[in-house]
């Protein structure tokens, strides 16, 4: 499963989190994929796509991140591709 990952940075403030993965890394449990991630210009968000087949994976993931400035809103998602291959038989249907 793909996931959506929407870190909220404390007060914007982007440094304790990358100091963190600097010194200790993503902290990844093994199973669980970090597969790109993008920062919002004002520095409060960043967006990261991950995957895994066992959500506890990724609960365990945001449990080692507690008391690090940052709070987590996990979303599933579809990629794009998939959805169309899933919509297309209810395109032609009135």
């Amino acid at each position: 499963m793909l996931f959506m990952v929407i870190e909220r940075f404390r007060d914007n403030d982007m440094l304790p989190v990358y100091k963190r993965v600097r010194d200790e890394g993503r902290m990844l449990p093994e199973g669980l994929r970090y597969i790109d991630s993008w920062v919002e210009a004002s520095f409060s968000r960043c967006f990261q796509l991950m995957e895994c087949d066992d959500l506890r994976l990724i609960q365990e993931w945001a449990l080692k991140w507690r008391g690090s400035g940052i709070t987590f809103e996990i979303v599933p998602v579809v990629a794009s591709s998939e959805t169309r291959a899933v919509v297309a038989p209810y395109l032609d249907k009135a």
